[in-house]
């Protein structure tokens, strides 16, 4: 790939990822992702993060073309998660003299991952520390538990551009057309979206700072309109509502709880509901489903009663909501059960500790839809409106 310009001094030299198939193991990457790292030119030239082993020569190649000839001095590293820094060792061989700057935790990590002397030029900063390159200074900033206990943003003040770490990253290799807010809401979601209070503690340093450019380790430099992604980012990780609609989450087995959760689908169409998204949750990506659950304001579970609990994709789905802190939303609930109905009271049971939750009248079905659940459906719809 090379290198590509951020700006006169600052270089992109990151990596395509499209081999991979599973990113952190769970989350499907159609479009694959990009491991970005960043060389800032001046009379002392740093190196930002790594990427991941498999693509080290490539990324070696890109800093050895972006550089020119010229040694880098430093390896700045903000993230410890592997795909950013398991080339760290490769890299200190080809350039011994490098001193790595990471923030003390950033060290510890180290260590655990690649042994004590992985390191030995070392430069341990402080929160709001600062590292001179010559003309330019860069200032670190800690952002703990975004996502990560040791993670730090840097800043550039004269170019004016903020390195986000994982922040206003994506899914997604950087040779791939794509919308940016669909794939960084989902990475956003199921990878972050359990740290709100950390990010909203973050954006409000970053607020203070005049950002020209803002460049993540995954996905696109972001240059125009910062204001769209920073409010984004801001609804996100306050557990606001992005979009007005309803999300309806089913489970069926023999189909009849399908049907409910169709008919109520097509009952707030009809009322005029502007967005009504219906998913199986057997049959769906999972974090998209969770990503949709998150961005509108409104959702409904609708589940047959199985082996006297939940649907498994059910519970599963839950689960994945309360990890990242589910709040502030309106739920109804559908069940069904033939015999013993029990999938509504694991389901409330499951968000009890959920905040902010206002619960609609719960819809009963025993085995198959009656007209007094058509009739219940129908003011459910109502109460979503």
């Amino acid at each position: 790939m090379g290198f590509s310009k951020v700006t006169d001094s600052i270089l992109y030299v990151g990596v395509n990822d499209h081999e991979i198939d599973l990113f952190e193991g769970q989350y499907v990457v159609p479009n694959g992702m990009a491991y970005n790292s960043y060389a800032i030119l001046d009379e002392k030239n740093a190196v930002m993060d790594t990427v991941d082993i498999r693509f080290v020569q490539e990324w070696l190649d890109n800093i050895a073309a972006a550089l020119n000839g010229k040694k880098p001095d430093y390896l700045i590293i903000q993230h410890m998660e592997p795909d950013h820094s398991s080339s760290i060792a490769e890299f200190l061989k080809v350039y011994p003299d490098a001193i790595v700057v990471g923030n003390a935790k950033t060290f510890t990590m180290m260590q655990q991952f690649f042994g004590a002397d992985v390191a030995p030029n070392r430069e341990v900063v402080a929160n709001n520390g600062t590292l001179s390159l010559g003309n330019r200074t860069l200032t670190f900033v800690f952002a703990p538990m975004v996502h990560w206990p040791e993670v730090m943003v840097t800043y550039d003040a004269q170019d004016k551009v903020l390195f986000s770490a994982d922040g206003f990253g994506k899914f997604g290799a950087l040779d791939v057309e794509e919308s940016w807010a669909c794939e960084a809401r989902r990475y956003y979601i199921g990878i972050v979206g359990k740290y709100g209070a950390p990010v909203q503690a973050l954006l409000k340093k970053a607020a203070a700072l005049d950002i020209a450019k803002i460049c993540p380790l995954h996905g696109p430099i972001l240059t125009e309109d910062l204001g769209y992604y920073i409010n984004l980012y801001d609804i996100w990780s306050s557990y606001g509502v992005e979009s007005e609609g309803v999300m309806i989450a089913y489970t069926s087995v023999y189909g009849n709880t399908r049907k409910a959760a169709k008919l109520l689908a097509d009952k707030l169409t009809a009322k005029g509901c502007p967005k009504v998204v219906l998913t199986d949750l057997a049959r769906s990506d999972m974090a998209e489903a969770v990503e949709d659950a998150f961005r509108y304001g409104k959702l409904v579970l609708a589940s047959t009663t199985y082996n006297g609990e939940v649907f498994p994709f059910m519970r599963t789905f839950i689960e994945h909501l309360t990890e990242r802190n589910y709040q502030n939303r309106t739920v109804g609930i559908i069940e069904n059960g033939s015999w013993a109905p029990m999938a509504a009271k694991v389901m409330t049971g499951l968000l009890e500790n959920s905040k902010n939750l206002t619960w609609l009248d719960t819809v009963t079905i025993k085995s198959a839809l009656t007209a007094e659940n058509e009739a219940q459906l129908d003011a459910m719809a109502d109460a979503l409106l």
